[in-house]
């Protein structure tokens, strides 16, 4: 059974930062891309990076130079390092995995992903 399980969620100021892991079992971690997405309160859930079998990462332009995308595959672990955080970052932030046999892409719609987690909370005060 493929478990994804967030944590480092939590309660910020405008400006500061929080690191995400997302520990991953019941699968081989390194054949498949990871994800970051989001879902704001009345908004759809939005990509916010990407990290391929290889580590080539790609991300959302509202988070680009902010945030960090990276994977330990010896540990079975998804990193976001999140800094400079906005109140416009304030969501539920949910990792996800996609079984793939192409190294260096990973989609960046959120429908390909095969498994989530159950999420991590971020609120953003100003």
């Amino acid at each position: 059974q493929v478990r994804l399980v967030e944590s480092g969620g939590g309660s910020v100021q405008s400006g500061g930062s929080l690191i995400l892991s997302c520990v991953a079992s019941g699968l081989t971690y390194s054949n498949y891309c990871m994800g970051w997405f989001r879902q704001a309160p009345g908004k759809e859930r939005e990509g916010v990076a990407t990290i391929s079998r290889i580590s080539r990462t790609n991300y959302a332009e509202s988070v680009k130079g902010r945030f960090t995308i990276s994977r330990n595959n010896t540990k079975n672990t998804l990193f976001l390092q999140m800094n400079s955080l906005k109140p416009e970052d304030t969501a539920i932030y949910y990792c996800a995995a996609k079984y793939t046999s192409v190294l260096g892409a990973c989609p960046s719609d959120s429908s390909a992903y095969d498994y989530w987690g159950q999420g991590t909370q971020v609120t953003v005060s100003s």
